[in-house]
């Protein structure tokens, strides 16, 4: 079987397969082939966008990097290469609120996407409160299973506000179960890892917590104000500047 023939079976197109030999002077059996696969991969995309839960955000394009007062602008460029998927690396974002954490996670997860792979975007917290809500143990395992699978993970907002034991034992397990597959999370949060018991106490598994997230990571730090706030005050002087007008 020929390059053109595996491909025609690859595509389902198991007839034209057959018969490429006769087609194999025309010009149309290369263009329906194309099509084919430029039609399946947009499809797959869209399947794996949908289920990604990324929702509305700006892209890099609008990322003001004169805002933050601290953020290792290269390293974050180099991220988007995706060599980190592969390697299994997490990716760790601290900083305060509206310093632009959660839109550096969702561009990676979408650039993922872009890039062939698959993801998963999360609020923390909601995601926690869910599978803590789940009433039997094979619902939950099989929850568990599910955010396995994706390439990346995105968990949003650690630390935003206190977990009770339960929480811990579940995001402890997230973690782990993706750190033995190699499979990394993207983590905002607001904290540096020592104020991590604060947000889980008395939860025995945070140390080990953190040494699995950043045994194979690495750890973007910004600073600076809320950048929300500073547009919001901005358009308030627009619209007063307007009123006075």
């Amino acid at each position: 079987m020929t390059d053109q023939q595996k491909r025609a079976a690859r595509l389902g197109l198991h007839g034209l397969a057959a018969h490429l030999d006769d087609a194999v002077s025309e010009e149309w059996p290369e263009k329906l082939m194309a099509w084919e696969e430029e039609a399946r991969l947009q499809r797959s995309l869209e399947r794996r966008m949908k289920a990604a839960n990324l929702g509305r955000f700006k892209g890099m394009g609008d990322f003001d990097w004169r805002h933050p007062k601290r953020v290792d602008r290269r390293l974050v460029e180099d991220l988007f290469n995706l060599s980190f998927i592969e390697a299994g690396v997490n990716i760790i974002i601290v900083g305060p609120n509206g310093v632009g954490k959660t839109m550096i996670a969702r561009n990676l997860a979408h650039a993922a996407l872009i890039g062939g792979f698959t993801a998963q975007f999360a609020s923390c917290s909601a995601l926690l409160n869910d599978l803590a809500s789940e009433d039997s143990a094979t619902a939950l395992e099989r929850r568990l299973r599910k955010l396995c699978r994706p390439s990346v993970l995105v968990l949003d907002e650690v630390g935003y506000m206190a977990y009770g034991l339960r929480h811990a034992d579940l995001l402890f397990e997230i973690v782990s179960r993706r750190y033995e597959r190699q499979r990394p999370v993207i983590v905002t949060t607001n904290l540096p890892f020592t104020e991590w018991g604060a947000t889980f106490p008395n939860a025995a598994c945070v140390v080990t917590l953190v040494d699995r997230l950043i045994h194979r990571c690495e750890v973007i730090h910004m600073e600076g104000e809320s950048f929300r706030l500073k547009e919001s005050i901005a358009l308030r002087e627009a619209r007063k500047k307007g009123r006075s007008t």
